[in-house]
């Protein structure tokens, strides 16, 4: 059981903080870069997505890459080491590709949309992988980021030939003289994605992030989703991250 239930799953990856993933401008000389390239690796303790683990309850190794324009549009690739109980449905590796576009849209608001797509490379099945659209709005309330978005997978192979609705919020609250920024979220999924009897259910994080020493940050979040309590699935758990920008 433990087992299927790990390759559904799977089927819910994605970008996790990538997702959102927009182009910084970098300066070349005096003038900033049309085409500028941002990216990150990690080291995770768990590799909790929407509150549920696809990491069986081990560490994962993360990374990626964003290739930005100045226009505000942008492509990427984000990847993940996983766990597929051995079933090799999945295999041992995520593949996120991205695009879109992020900007100011006005009165202090930003605007990140894109379409996402799910690989699994070494799975045996290619019809694994799907598709998720997205959206976000974002803004500043005093020291605060607050950011409101959704995704929907329309019904696919992948999913059972259902859909998939995922509405969320984040908030982050800079702490001013100090590194640290308090770092809060909360999730609703409804849809074939969810371990509930009724389809839905809600996930929530709380922690913080602060920068230690040049491109280096690290992160400690408390994790948990409503539903039933699998170990090293869905349980309560704190999660701590290592990560290199770039």
């Amino acid at each position: 059981m433990l087992t299927s239930i790990r390759g559904a799953l799977a089927a819910s990856l994605l970008a996790g903080t990538m997702l959102a993933a927009t182009p910084a401008f970098a300066d070349d000389g005096d003038a900033p870069s049309e085409i500028t390239i941002t990216g990150n690796v990690a080291l995770t303790s768990d590799y909790r997505f929407r509150g549920i683990s696809l990491s069986g309850g081990d560490a994962a190794i993360q990374g990626g890459m964003t290739v930005g324009h100045a226009s505000g549009f942008y492509v990427g690739a984000w990847a993940s080491s996983i766990d597929d109980g051995g079933t090799d449905v999945f295999g041992d590796q995520e593949l996120d590709i991205f695009g879109g576009w992020s900007g100011e849209v006005g009165g202090g608001l930003k605007l990140d949309a894109g379409l996402l797509y799910y690989a699994y490379p070494g799975s045996h099945n290619s019809k694994v992988n799907y598709f998720e659209p997205y959206a976000s709005v974002s803004a500043a309330v005093g020291p605060a980021t607050v950011k409101v978005g959704v995704t929907y997978a329309w019904d696919q192979k992948s999913l059972g030939s259902q859909d998939n609705l995922y509405v969320y919020s984040n908030v982050d609250i800079a702490i001013p003289e100090t590194p640290l920024t308090i770092n809060a979220h909360v999730g609703y999924t409804d849809g074939f994605l969810t371990l509930t009897a009724d389809g839905d259910a809600i996930d929530y994080s709380i922690g913080a992030t602060a920068s230690v020493y040049g491109p280096l940050s690290v992160s400690v979040a408390y994790v948990g989703i409503e539903g039933p309590s699998i170990d090293s699935v869905t349980n309560d758990t704190v999660v701590a991250t290592l990560t290199a920008a770039f």
